[in-house]
């Protein structure tokens, strides 16, 4: 595939511009500085910048920057300049690799309820188990070992990888994907203490995803005892995050890697909380709040804020705190000379 081709291929209101040079055949993508003479890779500025200059791709996705078109074409290789090179990137993978997708159709060994019911072009793997009064929508694709409890709806195109393992009447959009090991509407960790113990609360919400919404491999997202958990549309979670029965996560969220929500939480929209984040019963995050790596959020985080550190502070705060933190030995001894 011709630089020309892939340019075609993609989005004109991304491009901004483009130089073909010799129109090199590229037949794959690479990062900058392990990319060779049949690649294309890409540079978002700052610390990349300079490897314009030494990458050996033919092609590059650049920022609007034409200092770096210049070192470019000097150097023969093509580029198509972007405000979002990333993004651009992203798109340009699309090109050259598409997922593994079965086609549509049912593996014998699938063992499907008389009740069900199945949309047009669904495909069932490979000792799939569903019970009955489920749904499934259009396309639909459950990959080997999927197991679907009673009462479920499973919205259109979307795939579930395999063993992961829904629980009854949750209700899930169209395009999600529900990666490997993923438990979608397991009971919430819900039990009354006693004098004799603790008494078992039944757990009887349901778990609601939202159109475009991406779960991560065993990641577990529990039912309520009554109402139900919800994650809106477009929100993704990375691998083993938890999110506890009651909680609601906005729109256009990303929870990383071992994100934990207890119950009753709610997150608002575009949120973005980093790896190891913990939040407490009923703690409230608000529009476009941002927690960094391991912060711990017990009560509430104002819209637009990024904060940090176990119980959470603000970000800045947190920076001056993390400088001083290391000096403490020696203001220890400063300050026990001055009692003295």
């Amino acid at each position: 595939m011709n630089v020309s081709d892939i340019v075609k291929a993609l989005t004109p209101d991304l491009i901004i511009d483009h130089s073909l040079a010799d129109d090199p055949d590229i037949a794959g993508v690479a990062a900058v500085d392990a990319a060779n003479a049949t690649q294309i890779s890409y540079i978002e500025g700052g610390k990349f910048a300079s490897m314009v200059e030494t990458t050996a791709a033919k092609a590059l996705i650049l920022p609007v920057d034409e200092v770096l078109q210049q070192k470019a074409t000097a150097r023969g290789i093509a580029w198509i300049s972007t405000k979002a090179p990333r993004l651009l990137f992203a798109a340009v993978i699309k090109v050259f690799y598409t997922p593994f997708r079965p086609a549509a159709g049912i593996h014998p060994t699938a063992v499907i309820d008389p009740s069900v019911v199945l949309g047009e072009d669904v495909s069932v793997g490979a000792h799939v188990v569903i019970y009955p009064n489920v749904r499934l929508g259009n396309g639909a694709c459950l990959l080997a070992n999927v197991v679907v409890y009673p009462g479920v709806e499973i919205g259109d195109r979307t795939l579930l990888h395999a063993n992961c393992t829904i629980h009854e009447r949750a209700k899930i959009g169209k395009d999600c994907v529900i990666h490997s090991g993923a438990v979608i509407g397991a009971e919430g960790f819900g039990f009354v203490p006693t004098p004799q113990g603790w008494f078992k609360m039944e757990q009887s919400g349901i778990v609601v995803l939202e159109d475009g919404v991406e779960i991560g491999c065993n990641s577990a997202v529990d039912r309520p005892a009554v109402g139900e958990t919800r994650i809106k549309t477009r929100t993704k979670l990375d691998n083993l995050v938890h999110i506890a029965h009651g909680a609601t996560v906005g729109s256009n969220c990303a929870l990383a890697g071992q994100v934990g929500l207890a119950g009753g939480v709610t997150v608002g929209n575009n949120v973005l909380l980093a790896g190891q984040v913990g939040v407490a019963n009923e703690a409230v995050i608000g529009d476009g709040a941002i927690a960094t790596a391991q912060t711990g959020i017990n009560n509430k985080v104002a819209p637009g804020e990024i904060v940090s550190g176990s119980p959470a502070v603000p970000n800045a705060l947190y920076r001056k705190v993390s400088a001083i933190y290391k000096r403490l030995p020696d203001m220890y001894q400063t300050f026990r000379k001055l009692n003295k």
